[in-house]
């Protein structure tokens, strides 16, 4: 059963209409499914797109922002459960506590970087919930080139591509964290190439 999922995505306001289309439809099924989100806590962008719909719905809504954002009025003032950290590192480990799932939309470096770290925690086995890219647009397709590339040239094991679940809708969203393969904290044991 979901109870709660991450949610990594931008803060961008001039990303395309599809993708904000996409982050609503995403936040409407999951409200409809009662899963709660945890995000980082902005007011604009697809993180603000994803505050709003579950603020106007009623939805279950966490946000996570460091104090140097909430200085510079980044923080979304209608979220309720807000937790203010001292830093990116911690918001990020905050991020992920108690999750049942990540959920990475597209986004910038930081979006990037969260996806990032999570995977390399995935491979370490400190991370063992399902990892779902939402691939509105084709968006991850030059990543996922990119991961498969790290595997070809004995950067990654063929097994570490299974961290993570790909999916083009919002509707496959659900199924791909419910068949998501098991993940064990033993597969460090495969980490060295």
């Amino acid at each position: 059963m979901i109870h709660n999922v991450t949610i990594f995505c931008a803060s961008s306001r001039k990303s395309p209409e599809v993708y904000f289309e996409a982050a609503r439809e995403l936040a409407d099924i999951l409200i409809n499914n009662r899963i709660g989100v945890v995000y980082g806590g902005g007011a604009v962008g697809l993180m603000g797109c994803i505050a709003d719909r579950y603020i106007e719905r009623h939805g279950k809504i966490t946000g996570v922002i460091p104090d140097f954002m909430v200085k510079v009025e980044w923080a979304h003032p209608g979220i309720k459960n807000m937790f203010i950290v001292k830093d990116m590192h911690e918001r990020k480990k905050k991020l992920i506590n108690g999750t049942d799932a990540v959920i990475a939309l597209p986004g910038g470096t930081g979006t990037l970087e969260e996806l990032m770290e999570v995977l390399a925690l995935k491979r370490l086995g400190k991370y063992l919930k399902p990892v779902i890219l939402l691939n509105t647009n084709r968006f991850y397709n030059p990543l996922v080139v990119f991961l498969n590339s790290m595997v070809e040239n004995h950067f990654l094991r063929q097994e570490h591509l299974d961290a993570y679940r790909i999916v083009n809708q919002p509707s496959e969203v659900i199924e791909a964290i419910l068949s998501s393969p098991g993940w064990h904290e033993d597969i460090i044991k495969q980490a060295p190439v």
